[in-house]
């Protein structure tokens, strides 16, 4: 295909002719990853969810680690949150009402800030511009930090879009399920080809490096090269560093929810796919976001419909006592 065209053909096995990956996905190397992640620091800062979720003349409220939080615009779009609960009988404030930057509540109209008022209390939050996050000290039990950390994005001009996703599994099943790179062909057909494993984690460079082909027809697809790291515990990134797209980024935060009725954990998948390119027809494209979201909403939710099986069947091993040694 001409040059100027990101597509490629490709040449795939049969499913089930590939190479097998098990050997290689050896769960020892998989869980130390994981360990070095769950090592690191978050400062108690939990992704809450997209930054356009969170508009100028409504809260948005979600449960973290089982507790209520809301979030909602103060003055000049600043990004504000507190307790979801209302101090006086117990409201939820995440059906309240914004007025002049102050939280208002529907049923006695008390009117909350900045300021701590009887039980309720103000969180810090931090709005990076796609995602919004709250810091939780008495649930994180780290020491704080004044930020979130974040990894590194491409620069302006990019187009993100941010998906949700819920399933019945602890945040560690979320982040262990992408640091087995070696599942994406066969258990994600219709997306991937000619995965391969170019290097592993180790103490030294922790980070996968993996080379691909995201499948866009049956021969048809766009080859990169891509980094898997954990920043912090509950988040991991891929970066694209060869091809097509080189320095966008996919984060998939795992946030943990209230416990189901049953008492199994619960946590909330919230990807942000920041997608970037120095093609002139990318630049053309940034116009049309509005109606690019949706479809990378969708790629993501499809991928994760299938990889939330997986992260729910690792917990209900791990719960249960089954996990294989």
């Amino acid at each position: 295909m001409p040059s100027r065209i990101p597509l490629r053909r490709f040449a795939v096995r049969p499913w089930a002719e590939q190479e097998p990956t098990w050997r290689d996905a050896k769960p020892a190397l998989i869980e130390a990853a994981l360990k070095r992640a769950q090592a690191r620091p978050s400062g108690n800062w939990y992704v809450v969810g997209a930054s356009r979720e969170v508009v100028a003349d409504k809260p948005f409220g979600r449960t973290v680690a089982g507790r209520e939080v809301v979030l909602w615009r103060g003055p000049a779009g600043t990004l504000k949150a507190g307790d979801g609960s209302c101090p006086h009988l117990g409201a939820p404030l995440c059906d309240g009402a914004v007025h002049r930057g102050r939280l208002v509540c529907r049923w006695h109209g008390l009117a909350l800030g900045e300021k701590k008022f009887g039980a309720w209390t103000p969180l810090p939050a931090h709005d990076d511009g796609v995602l919004v996050w709250v810091r939780l000290d008495e649930v994180g039990g780290e020491e704080p930090l004044p930020e979130p950390v974040l990894p590194v994005r491409p620069p302006s001009g990019s187009i993100d879009a941010v998906a949700t996703l819920v399933g019945r599994c602890e945040p560690e099943d979320v982040v262990a399920n992408r640091l087995d790179p070696w599942h994406g062909a066969w258990f994600h057909p219709y997306s991937f080809a000619n995965l391969r494993v170019l290097a592993t984690p180790t103490e030294q460079d922790d980070r996968f490096l993996v080379e691909v082909t995201f499948k866009v027809a049956r021969r048809v697809g766009v080859p990169v090269v891509a980094t898997f790291t954990c920043p912090e515990p509950r988040t991991i990134v891929m970066h694209i560093v060869e091809g097509e797209g080189e320095g966008s980024v996919v984060e998939t935060h795992a946030t943990p929810l209230a416990p189901a009725p049953d008492g199994s954990a619960r946590t909330a998948v919230v990807e942000a796919t920041i997608a970037h390119s120095s093609r002139r027809g990318f630049g053309l494209a940034r116009p049309a976001a509005p109606v690019i979201r949706p479809l990378m909403r969708w790629a993501a939710a499809r991928l994760w419909r299938d990889d939330l099986a997986y992260a729910e069947r690792r917990y209900a091993l791990r719960s249960t006592g089954r996990w294989p040694d």
